[in-house]
């Protein structure tokens, strides 16, 4: 197969599964067609080494991983966090809930060695997977890695249904108390997403000087690599003291970086590199499913399974303690921990189409949003870009 070939194939998929999920309104996610598509290739004509044959071989994806998590960290705004206190803690419950309920029962039904591969792609997204995958299969785990990259593709069937179904019942609820005078909003209230986006777009404190005509996406890309070569400097002479994972340092990194004005907010998307950083991931993720023969998929369908039940339940329960103490209800409580199961943009998608459904009236349109779409995002961003990266870093240490 030549490289051209298999290149147009491959964004062809990627391309299904984007027509899928918006045709269907998200509700069959478009990883999920083209994991499926993925495997009817490798199990029919596709060579198995087809992705590296279209130009992504392994240390393309590695550099991508670096850029990307490091660009992860300058989506984080402190005061945004700081503002949505109780959506982190009710966040980082629902993910307790899981680690807790999947090493009780899923290591007796499951293996310790599956529950920790299962955990952080569980509680996070592409990166996460990614992560677990490479590390079970440098320890000769070939299922196992798989089941990372499986277990990333289907966790959005349990959350996506799970999630519109506790927006809608929080919108009436909300919508309810609104009609009748009991919830009065501020104003500028459901401005405060746009605004804190606004905020982050503030120049860059250490190039001050610079004039903008020399801050080209070639010194762009400079600034996010030296970044990300710097977390992964301090990670190997850290090594013989503590061995955290680089990957872990870059999201810390791109945090730090972006505070003293180093980075500028989503300084990849500026760049114009996100869109083929993506692209080379995504292929790199479906890479895995090469080993993927029909008796393994069927091997893994029952951890799989029990898996997502398992920590969708100590999801909820877990939430709805937090819920409880922090006087949030238990729909909106489950909702935000339930971001865990596919991020942003899943999360913000979700929640306009629920709104979206619930009233055709404006002022509620936005008395909605101001009320469910920021603990929404935050809860999205807390789990799937912060804690499922660093419970990578931790949990591929045990396999």
């Amino acid at each position: 197969m030549s490289q051209m070939l298999a290149l147009v194939i491959l964004l062809l998929i990627l391309f299904i599964g984007d027509l899928v999920a918006v045709r269907t309104k998200a509700w069959v996610p478009s990883i999920f067609i083209c994991a499926v598509l993925f495997l009817i290739g490798y199990w029919t004509f596709f060579p198995q080494d087809i992705v590296a044959i279209s130009g992504v071989p392994p240390v393309v994806a590695t550099m991508m991983m670096y850029l990307l998590i490091t660009n992860m960290g300058t989506l984080l705004s402190l005061q945004e966090l700081k503002n949505q206190w109780k959506t982190i803690v009710i966040a980082l419950s629902g993910i307790i809930g899981i680690i807790v309920l999947l090493f009780i029962v899923g290591s007796l039904l499951f293996g310790f060695k599956t529950v920790v591969v299962a955990i952080p792609p569980l509680v996070g997204g592409v990166v996460s997977a990614l992560i677990m995958s490479e590390g079970a299969k440098e320890v000769g785990l070939a299922s196992l890695s798989v089941f990372a990259i499986v277990i990333y593709v289907m966790q959005g069937f349990a959350g996506y249904p799970l999630t519109s179904i506790m927006l809608k019942k929080e919108g009436k609820r909300l919508l309810k108390q609104y009609r009748s005078g009991q919830l009065k909003v501020k104003e500028d209230a459901s401005s405060e997403v746009a605004a804190t986006a606004e905020h982050g777009m503030k120049e860059l404190k250490l190039f001050k000087r610079l004039p903008e005509k020399y801050n080209t996406e070639f010194f762009k890309f400079f600034r996010l690599a030296f970044v990300a070569f710097l977390a992964y400097q301090v990670s190997t002479l850290l090594a013989p003291i503590v061995s955290i994972s680089p990957f872990v340092l870059c999201l810390l990194f791109g945090v730090i970086a972006k505070s003293i004005g180093f980075l500028e907010k989503q300084v990849l998307q500026k760049a114009n590199g996100f869109g083929f950083a993506i692209v080379a991931l995504m292929l790199f993720i479906f890479d895995g499913l090469k080993q993927a023969t029909p008796s393994m998929m069927l091997q893994i369908l029952y951890p799989l399974v029990g898996c997502i039940v398992i920590g969708v339940v100590g999801m909820y329960i877990f939430s709805f303690i937090a819920g409880k103490f922090l006087k949030v209800s238990k729909e909106m409580a489950f909702a935000v921990s339930l971001t865990a199961l596919y991020g942003f943009p899943a999360d913000y998608i979700i929640t306009n189409e629920v709104i979206n459904s619930l009233t055709t009236d404006e002022k509620e349109k936005e008395i909605l949003t101001s009320q469910m779409l920021p603990p929404m995002l935050v809860g999205g961003f807390i789990t799937v870009t912060i804690v499922s990266v660093i419970l990578a870093g931790i949990f591929v240490k045990f396999l």
